[in-house]
């Protein structure tokens, strides 16, 4: 039997988060200059056109028929714009840039598709139209189309950060925190358990749940992210040419594309730079060093340890002396400016060691901010796990073991996502995320 209609509303925080997230994409497409909108700055991805396209699209796919009841009014372009890509095994795209949209017909449905949702979206929470009982629960649509955008927010910095600099409006850097020295050192970790996982009754994504314990023996972690300085005595012990450091797999890419140093470095004679997003710098020494899941194996290795797994992560970041867990690394406070290097405040990394307070309860720092950390963990299922149904390939069309979880936040990861169930995970052999790592040893 039909259902009856029923009146929805919906809460002006997530209408107005929504708003918020687009105004910070706006911004984010407005760095690159016009003319260079068709570029492809990274080869395993999109041309840029594609991504101003598909914020909107991947919204209007969600929204129009679950939450709206509305019809599509360019069919095609649903289509066109609703998929990134992660080629796997070495299938780069090849389209041309005659072969999208021109930038005014790709504003156009930008727009259109905007007015269309803001218009139904006005009308719901006004309570003014009545909706049939939604398959899900609207706030569960609203929060996977706000963290969809604000995730691209981040990776599309990855992306312009490949741009050379003439081809972006310049923005300068934000002042250095004051901070201590670096000087590395490992902290123990005594055995316990960590708390993994998402209950239900909170927003998550489809990898975050269930929630669940583990018990972890004791470890040692450094206590901070390995520096550009360590890397470069990696990197003149021979660490790229030493095959006994590196997988099989891992030896033949780094061959294959003559890879010799991170994909942030520049070499000048005898002296390296560092490009930033919109300039380059003599290397900075104490910042953490940005490298794939590969690389930072590879100096696992030569440093006779290894990666973290995402629970021993998990366990150095939250858990205490007491047998209790926290929110956050340093306590259960709310993720403020002065806790790390997240949120969208700069484009760059600061020293491993500024923001001395967020330590945790073992003292190790910066595990929120200044660069997501690789682990040795696959990318994997949660017991319980369910797709989202209404996005049934986010994280399955990942369980694929070529995939690695990255734990903690970079520089331009919102504040939403700096919860600790939240899972990232990327490629081994993708370098140009904002991702360092640290070492652990048993």
């Amino acid at each position: 039997m039909p259902v009856a209609p029923y009146p929805v509303k919906l809460g002006s925080d997530l209408v107005q988060r929504l708003s918020n997230a687009r105004a910070r994409t706006d911004q984010l497409f407005d760095i690159v200059k016009p003319e260079f909108l068709y570029e492809r700055p990274i080869p395993e991805r999109h041309r840029i056109i594609f991504y101003i396209g598909h914020l909107e699209a991947f919204d209007w796919n969600l929204l129009r028929d679950r939450l709206l009841r509305l019809s599509s009014f360019h069919p095609a372009y649903d289509q066109l714009f609703a998929f990134g890509i992660d080629p796997v095994g070495g299938g780069l795209p090849d389209d041309k840039p005659g072969d999208w949209p021109t930038l005014p017909e790709v504003r156009n449905y930008v727009k259109r598709i905007r007015e269309s949702i803001d218009e139904g979206l006005r009308a719901l929470s006004s309570g003014s139209e009545a909706a049939d009982v939604p398959e899900f629960p609207p706030s569960q649509l609203l929060n996977v189309a706000i963290e969809h955008r604000l995730m691209h927010a981040e990776t599309l910095a990855y992306m312009f950060h490949q741009l050379p600099s003439d081809q972006k409006a310049f923005q300068p850097r934000a002042p250095e925190p004051v901070h201590e020295d670096s000087k590395p050192e490992m902290i123990r970790i005594p055995a316990g358990p960590a708390t993994l996982g998402l209950d239900r009754s909170e927003f998550g994504w489809d990898n975050e749940f269930e929630l669940h314990t583990e018990t972890v023996p004791a470890f040692s972690i450094d206590k901070y992210k390995v520096t550009n300085r360590q890397w470069l005595e990696f990197m003149q012990a021979g660490g790229y040419e030493n095959q006994a450091l590196w997988t099989k797999e891992a030896w033949i890419w780094k061959s294959d594309r003559n890879i010799s140093h991170p994909s942030f470095w520049r070499r000048d004679g005898d002296r390296w730079y560092y490009r930033t997003m919109f300039e380059e710098l003599r290397m900075p020494l104490d910042w953490p060093v940005y490298v794939s899941q590969a690389e930072a194996s590879a100096y696992a290795r030569w440093q006779g340890k290894s990666l973290p797994t995402e629970p021993q992560w998990h366990r150095a970041a939250y858990a205490t002396n007491e047998g209790s867990e926290r929110q956050y690394p340093w306590g259960n406070g709310a993720p403020g400016p002065n806790m790390g290097n997240f949120d969208f405040r700069r484009w760059d990394p600061v020293s491993v060691a500024a923001f001395a307070s967020s330590q945790s309860a073992f003292g190790v720092a910066g595990m929120l901010g200044n660069g997501w950390e690789w682990t040795s963990t696959l990318f994997h299922p949660f017991k319980g796990f369910e797709r989202f149904p209404f996005y049934p390939g986010y994280s399955a069309d990942f369980f694929d073991g070529k995939h690695f979880v990255m734990k903690g936040a970079s520089s331009r990861t919102a504040a939403c996502m700096l919860r600790r169930s939240f899972r990232n995970w990327f490629q081994p052999h993708y370098q140009y995320v904002y991702a360092g790592f640290r070492c652990v040893s048993e």
